[in-house]
């Protein structure tokens, strides 16, 4: 009542008390009626608007009182109220209408919740009805019904059925409010079918109808003037239309699926180019609205996507999306008129001139502070619009605005671009959720079946699994789906954006976006999607246009569609002129065949490679092939940056070795450490991947690696070593299981070894080794010591390497040996025979440093791992050993090979008893094998056991050294070789001797000999370097002279120190008769030094004796027991009165050789068989070494003095065992060497070192074993039996020749030889040829006659020596010298042939009296009388030099002579033949007178008388004459007529001398004859003395008669003036005193 007045005033309150009322729920429903009427009043009167809104709305949301008409009449009147003309009240109202309807539906959910407990009965709904009856409904729901029936009839421009008194309506607010409640009731119109129904019915074909204007609208076809402005787009409605669609769709989705698919083609036509900017942009903000749903995606692709008939919604959207993007950049935005410039015009400035207030600052130079994109110089500005994951709308909001707001540029990109990202974030978001799920119900349910369970819950659990296999189907079909609709688009706008993007946040989004795809498109096997994401994530990293094929093949596969026209465009080079915004960080050179310049890398490339290492980081185990894209990548980009590998494979920054080095900005150079370690971190986190994803990693680097190998063939430029490094890492971090990839691994990293290239190489064998290495030193599971199958495997590719001819790579292998054998030596086990192999495979060409490493190897493993390896490893040892001794690279090591030799040898002797059990051991266990197998047991000596096999093998392999080309290798060789048979031969079981003997020893000896014989005679300048060489070794012959020598002696010694085992090995004496071949061949040889040292080995096996039996001593020498003719004295023979004991007892060398019995003793014949082998090679020997050459010329061979001499040295010590069997034949073959050996002359070059000087009497050492020999000879004759002493006067003729050599040296053949006095020696001229000089044989032949006389003493009366005419031969070769007398060479000569000629007469006589009966002596007395004869008046005159002391001396030995004749010879002239005595008698007459010729020449002046002979003569011949009883008359004619001659003739000389001294006057007479007088006056005195001694009746009167006679004339020389002369005259008178007696009376018969 108090409205009704109408008065302002009062309406205020009475409105204000209802009010009041209302809130106090005291209205009934009939009042409410009336207030709403009064109220209507009241609007229509336009009183209190304010107000009355006020009241309604109280009015309805205090209760629910207001129903139907009153509500709708409510309803109306706030609508009304909107319409009026002030503002104020317009936007009142407008909210009101908001709150009433929702209060209409509040009201409705809330009867709804009442009526929830009660179950409805399901109403019948008749099928014909088109519009649902409302009858159904409750009165809340009704009045929702009715409302929202009427909105949707006002929105179409129809009247309402319900709000009755509706006068105007505009369309944007009903579709606000019908958006309103779609928005917020949602479940009303999903529980109601009747709410459903207006859905379907009413609302989806009124907002169909209304786009229709901005579906048909293409703008620019139709002119401003044109009549139908109702077709063009009208912004207010199209954003509310477009804002009730996003809900249509968010909410109700699943009633309204195919009118969704037709607003979501429509929002899809919205974004085409030719629509209005602000309509993109909207459309943009919807389709982000829905991007950030990926629940409703996934809807919208099962339910059109996957249906076959349907449009592809989802794929459609997001290639919208593409092509937007696309578009934004192709033409530039029309929207704003302050940018309609075309684009051709756009590079003016390289960015379309933004609008002035935008914000950019200095476009100049292509700079931009701002984030934007730019592409093809259209630059779009990146804004910030909404926080990730939310789709807040900017234009969508803008309700107020009835004009199309100015769409700032680069807004829509930004939505777009932020679509794109949403989406991909919520697709893979979820669909890694779901996966994520289903993986760990899979893990559960596999673990829960696995364990063991009740068969019933089993039952349950399969059949769930099987629904679950059902639900991961569709699921797993689903998520390809949505990944396969929406790759290719998104890829497209991606990489476009990419290339665009100048921000370093929105590439890093983009980045993102495309790595999560790639992982996500892994994860579910979709390969090609996955390839291409990671090949656009590649691309970017690389600078554009990068030549890597793996890249474009992939790229024109996947993207052949044409709506990726984008990626087949050419993006511009990036160059220093160029409009790109991206900061240049790095240059460097491309990884290719020939690299053409340099390239650059941006930020953002390196932006690309982190987000590609993240990638391969995170994603490894989907990555599958696409490692090889990730990886080919990586290389190059690491190439341009410059990083090299380092060990263990990671990459570090270094220098590139050629070309324009890279350059890089300071930016990129801290950044490069963490790529680095990134890369690296990445190959590490390969130990997490799975077997299949490891493969594949390695698959990846080895066709990468291949592909850098082909690259770096043929040039020796810096190869790409990144795949070769990161094999090596990934193998390093997979150790654990290396077994599956050890293989490939290896295989591979073998064939790079074998790369021309040598950086490459040298990285595959640093990559193989280290592998290697660690593979061995890592803790395996179980350990490398009890998997010995994984142990070969790993130490195997090192072996493979010694395939490979380089030597860096073989270096490098022999270093990783050594490694491994200083870490791991203990534990390899049987690995050792690979590493020996490595060693071993050296080859002598493969240079020296080589050698050397391999060599220290050996060391290392001799000196300290011997202990550890299988013994049957041992034998390898040895052999690498030896081989290395065989490189002649490197002398040193080849020498100090051979020390190892030794060192193992002596450790085979010091751990013989381990090493012979386990030998035994494997040696049983191989026989069984090959039993099995059934074939023969194969290895070298095999009857030998294993053991004593091993010591064959060391001497087999030192024998092959004792042949080496180079000296001191042999020399070494050999002395090692010997050594140890010596040192560690007891160690042999018996038999095994008969190899070591035949296959070792002789073998080597044959070798020897036959290399020694054939050896080069030219000589070598100089031995290596400036080495100079001994003249005595510059001769290869002359070096292998040396060699032959060691040898011999070497295997003389063992035949010597062992024979006590070889003896008893069947075959000895062949062996024994092949050793002396081989001495007699070496003594044979031509080289002096050789034939010397067989000699002294042929001397040392013969001083071997048999073994000793223990029953005896050593037999003593037969000299003690035989009685010995006193006359001999104590016997000195070298070679007989010392028993050789041999030096370490038998009894010890038993001890030693514990295996053998001892040694049976041979029997003697056998024994003598060996001697008289020995001989029989000593002859032959002997024979041709001193057998004169038939020709000469300067390289005749003509055998050295030491030579000989110890030849003849060798005899005595041989002949002690032959004794017994020496006869005749055997003494005249001796005698042979023996004369034929002291006549090889010497060379004027040695002579000085040989020879005495001329004056000194001393005996050459070979004339002193000539003598020697037959001493021993003689001695053994002497105490030997009877029929041994006819060799006597073979000896005496040995001597007798020698004793010849005084006057007249032997001849040596042909040759001419020079006496000693007249060689020159010719050291000046070297290459003159030697002249040959004649020994002294003087001493020689004077030492023999002492020799002679001494036997002869000894030997006079032997039968043999009297049968022989010895002594005859003694006088006949004597007379030789006693002819020649002053002429011998020698004056001793004679002297002493005199001395001895008076010594063996003092012998011989008395013995040839005795024999006088027999005839034996008969030759002897003329040659003895012959000698006499020619010594006493000798034709040679005497030297003038002869002093008178010295001529008296020679008297006093002619005297002596005389003497002889008179006391041994003319005594017993009745056994002596009658002529020999008249011979005699003759002498000694001839020497009483000098006969002096009468004439005084000049060379008879100097004459010396024997006064004192002639003398001697005198008196014998008077004594010979007067004292014997004259046997014959004929004796006393012939002493007579000589006493008368000699009276005749002092008369004759005394007649001469007075008639001289008369004639002469005052003048002396010569001297000469002055002595002759003088003798002549002596004989007479002497003569007289005689005949007064004699017994009278011998003395004929007639000779007394001569003598008187002398007297006057002796008176008459009484007046000579000689006092000499007078003196002798004295004593000459003096004895006919005697005569002075008175004369005797007459006799009768005229006799006196």
């Amino acid at each position: 009542m108090g409205c009704g007045t109408k008065e302002p005033k009062i309406t205020q309150l009475c409105l204000a008390a209802i009010q009041r009322l209302m809130s106090h729920e005291v209205v009934s429903e009939t009042a409410a009626g009336n207030i709403i009427n009064m109220l209507w009043q009241l609007m229509e009167n336009s009183l209190e608007e304010l107000k009355l809104l006020q009241t309604v709305l109280v009015l309805l949301t205090t209760n629910t009182v207001v129903h139907d008409e009153a509500l709708s009449k409510a309803i109306v009147l706030c609508f009304r109220l909107h319409f009026t003309k002030d503002n104020i009240t317009n936007n009142t109202a407008a909210a009101t209408v908001r709150q009433v309807v929702t209060v209409v539906f509040e009201r409705m959910v809330a009867e709804d919740e009442r009526h929830r407990d009660i179950i409805e009965q399901p109403v019948l709904v008749q099928a014909n009805s088109n519009r649902r009856s409302v009858s159904t409904l409750k009165p809340c729901a009704k009045d929702a019904y009715m409302l929202f029936q009427d909105l949707c009839q006002l929105v179409n421009a129809d009247a309402p059925y319900w709000l009755v008194g509706m006068t105007e309506m505009t369309r944007t607010f009903g579709l606000e409010l019908l958006e309103s409640v779609l928005n917020d009731f949602p479940q009303v119109f999903l529980q109601h079918q009747e709410f459903s129904f207006l859905l379907k019915e009413r609302v989806c074909p009124l907002v169909i109808k209304l786009f229709s204007p901005n579906i048909k609208f293409r703008q620019g076809s139709s002119t401003s003037s044109s009549p139908a402005p109702v077709e063009k787009p009208y912004f207010p409605i199209c954003m509310r239309l477009l804002r009730v669609v996003s809900v249509l769709i968010k909410q109700f989705y699943s009633l309204l699926v195919t009118e969704c698919e037709i607003f979501l083609s429509l929002l899809v036509k919205f974004l085409d180019a030719d629509k209005p900017q602000w309509l993109r942009a909207v459309a943009v903000e919807s389709i982000h609205r829905l991007c950030v749903q990926p629940q409703l995606l996934r809807s919208f692709c099962q339910s059109y996507d996957m249906k076959q008939h349907s449009t592809k919604v989802f794929r459609d959207i997001v290639n919208a999306l593409g092509s937007f993007i696309q578009s934004l950049f192709l033409v530039p935005p029309t929207g704003n008129p302050a940018t309609t410039n075309q684009a051709g015009n756009s590079n003016s400035g390289g960015t379309v001139s933004a609008p002035a207030n935008s914000g950019m600052l200095g476009i100049g130079g292509g700079v931009t502070l701002l984030p934007a994109f730019e592409y093809r110089g259209t630059w779009i500005p990146i804004l910030t619009i909404t926080v990730q994951g939310s789709a807040k709308a900017t234009y969508l909001e803008m309700l107020d605005k009835v004009e199309p707001p100015t769409i700032p540029e680069g807004y829509a990109m930004s939505v777009a671009f932020h679509c794109l990202l949403d989406l991909v974030r919520g697709i893979t978001g979820m669909i890694e959720g779901e996966l994520g799920e289903v993986e760990a119900e899979c893990q559960t349910s596999t673990e829960t079946a696995s364990s063991p369970t009740q068969s019933s819950e089993e039952q349950e659990l399969q059949s769930t699994s099987s629904d679950q296999m059902d639900k991961e189907i569709v699921n797993r079909a689903v998520w390809e789906e949505m990944v396969n609709a929406c790759w290719c688009g998104l890829l497209a706008a991606l990489s476009l954006l990419l290339d665009a993007s100048t921000d370093e946040a929105a590439t890093e989004n983009i980045l993102k976006a495309e790595l999560t795809m790639a992982a996500l498109c892994g994860r579910l096997g979709l390969i090609t999607s996955r390839d291409a994401f990671i090949t656009a994530i590649c691309k970017g990293s690389l600078p554009p246009h990068y030549a890597l094929t793996v890249l474009n093949i992939t790229s024109a596969a996947t993207l052949s569609n044409k709506s990726y026209s984008i990626q087949g465009q050419n993006v511009m080079m990036i160059s220093p002129s160029s409009e790109s915004h991206q900061q240049v960080v790095a240059v460097g050179q491309p990884l290719a065949v020939q690299p053409q310049g340099t390239v650059m890398l941006t930020s953002k490339n390196i932006q690309c490679m982190r987000t590609l290492l993240n990638l391969a980081h995170c994603h490894g185990a989907v990555l599958g092939t696409s490692w090889q894209l990730v990886l080919a990548t990586l290389q190059h980009l690491v190439w341009i940056l410059g990083l090299k590998p380092s060990s263990g494979g990671a990459l570090k920054p270094g220098r590139a070795v050629e070309g324009p080095s890279t350059v890089l900005t300071t930016a990129v150079m801290t950044d490069l450490p963490v790529i680095s370690n990134i890369l690296s971190r990445l190959f590490e986190s390969s130990q997490y991947l799975d077997d299949v994803s490891l493969h594949h990693l390695i698959n990846a680097l080895c066709s990468l690696s291949l592909e850098a190998m082909d690259m770096a063939y043929g040039n020796n430029k810096e190869p790409s070593l990144f795949a070769v490094a990161k094999l090596l890492e990934t193998g390093l971090v997979n150790m654990h299981r290396i077994e599956i990839l050890w293989r490939p691994l290896t295989g591979h990293l073998l064939e790079v070894c074998q790369h021309p290239n040598s950086r490459m190489r040298e990285w595959g064998a640093e990559a193989l080794t280290s592998l290697i290495k660690a593979g061995l030193t890592f803790n395996h599971d179980p350990p490398l010591s009890q998997n010995q199958r994984l142990q070969l495997l790993l130490l195997n590719p090192l072996k493979e390497m010694s395939s490979i001819n380089h030597p860096d790579i073989r270096l490098k292998q022999l270093e990783c040996v050594l490694q491994i054998l200083q870490s791991q030596g203990d534990s390899l086990g049987p690995g050792w025979p690979l590493v020996l192999g490595v060693m071993g495979a050296i080859r002598n060409d493969q240079g020296e440093s080589l050698i050397r490493t391999a060599f220290q190897c050996l060391q290392l493993v001799v000196t300290d791992f011997l202990p550890t390896m299988p013994c049957t490893c041992l034998q390898i040892v040895v052999d690498v050993a030896g081989s290395f001794g065989l490189h002649n690279q490197e002398l040193n090591i080849s020498l100090t090979s051979i020390g190892l030799l030794w060192n193992i040898s002596d450790y085979f002797f010091q751990r013989g008893e381990t090493i012979e059990k386990e030998l035994n051991k494997e040696e049983a266990a191989q026989q069984k094998q090959a039993e099995e197998k059934g074939v023969a047991l194969n290895r070298p000596f095999h009857p030998a056991p294993p053991f004593d096999c091993l010591w064959l093998c060391l001497y087999a392999k030192l024998g092959e050294l004792c042949v080496d080309p180079r000296p001191a290798v042999r020399k070494s060789a050999g002395q090692t070789l010997f050594s140890t048979i010596g040192a560690h031969g007891t160690l042999l079981q018996h038999s095994t001797w008969h190899t070591v003997i035949w296959k070792v020893l002789f073998h080597l000896l044959d070798r020897v000999r036959e290399s020694s014989t054939t050896a080069d005679k030219e000589k070598i300048e100089s031995g290596g370097g400036n080495i100079l060489i001994h003249h005595s070794r510059d001769t290869a012959e002359k070096q292998w002279a040396e060699t032959w020598v060691l040898t011999l002696a070497g295997v003389a010694r063992i035949f010597n120190t062992r024979r006590y085992l070889l003896q008893p090995l069947g075959d000895f004496s062949r062996a024994w008769d092949v050793l002396l071949d081989h001495i007699q061949s070496a003594a044979l040889s031509k080289n002096n030094e050789v034939s010397l040292a067989a000699l002294k080995s042929f001397q040392e096996i013969l001083q071997i004796v048999s073994p000793v039996r223990d029953s005896e001593k050593p037999e003593t020498p037969p000299a003690v027991n035989v009685p010995v003719p006193v006359l001999l004295g104590p016997i000195s023979g070298p070679g007989l009165s010392r028993p050789f004991v041999r030096t370490d007892s038998i009894g010890e060398r038993l001890g030693r050789y514990s295996s053998l019995e001892p040694p049976t003793v041979t029997d003697e014949l056998e024994d003598l068989n060996l001697w008289w082998a020995a001989w029989n090679t000593w002859y032959r020997i002997g024979s041709e070494s001193t057998k004169p050459p038939v020709t000469f010329d300067k390289l005749t061979f003509i055998p050295s003095q030491p030579f000989l001499t110890a030849l003849i040295q060798i005899f005595p010590a041989l002949y002690q065992h032959i004794k017994t069997g020496f006869n005749m034949d055997d003494l005249q073959k001796l005698g042979v060497i023996l004369h034929s050996a002291v006549s090889v002359p010497i060379s004027s070059d040695a002579s000085p070192f040989i020879l005495p000087s001329y004056t000194e009497a001393v005996l050459t050492s070979l004339q002193e074993a000539v003598l020697t020999a037959l001493d021993v000879l003689q001695k053994a004759i002497c105490v030997g039996p009877e029929n041994m002493q006819i060799m006597y006067p073979a000896i005496f003729d040995q001597l007798l020749a020698f004793v010849e050599f005084s006057c007249k040296p032997p001849q040596y053949g042909q040759l001419e030889t020079k006496h000693i006095a007249n060689a020159k020696y010719n050291q000046i001229q070297l290459f003159a040829p030697a002249e040959w000089v004649a020994l002294n044989y003087v001493p020689f032949a004077e030492r023999s006659l002492e020799v002679v006389v001494d036997l002869y003493q000894k030997t006079a009366c032997h039968k043999a020596v009297v049968n022989e005419k010895v002594l005859q031969n003694i006088i006949k070769t004597l007379r030789v010298p006693l002819s020649l007398k002053y002429s011998c060479p020698s004056e001793s000569t004679w002297k002493l042939a005199v001395s001895s000629l008076l010594k063996v007469l003092s012998i011989g006589l008395p013995v040839a009296r005795q024999h006088a009966s027999s005839g034996k002596f008969d030759s002897m007395w003329p040659e003895l009388a012959n000698t006499f004869e020619d010594f006493l008046f000798t034709k040679s005159i005497p030297p003038d030099n002869l002093s008178i002391q010295e001529f008296q001396r020679n008297e006093s030995i002619d005297v002596e002579v005389v003497q002889l004749i008179s006391t041994e010879i003319l005594p017993y002239a009745n056994f002596i033949p009658k002529e020999f005595v008249g011979q005699i008698m003759t002498m000694l007459n001839k020497g009483s007178i000098h006969s002096q010729s009468s004439s005084f020449t000049e060379a008879e002046i100097d004459i010396r008388l024997r006064e004192e002979f002639s003398k001697m003569c005198f008196e014998t011949l008077l004594q010979f004459s007067f004292s014997n009883k004259v046997t014959t008359p004929q004796e006393g004619y012939i002493s007579r007529m000589a006493l008368s001659v000699l009276l005749k003739r002092s008369q004759d000389v005394l007649h001469r001398y007075i008639e001289d001294e008369r004639l002469s006057g005052k003048c002396p007479l010569p001297r000469q004859q002055v002595t002759e007088i003088i003798f002549v006056l002596k004989a007479v005195s002497t003569l007289i003395d005689s005949l007064k001694k004699t017994h009278p009746e011998n003395v004929d009167g007639n000779t007394w008669a001569q003598v008187i006679a002398l007297y006057p004339t002796l008176v008459e020389c009484i007046t000579c003036s000689s006092s000499e002369v007078c003196s002798a005259l004295k004593e000459a008178l003096v004895p006919f005193k005697d005569f002075m007696h008175p004369p005797a009376s007459k006799v009768q018969n005229g006799e006196s």
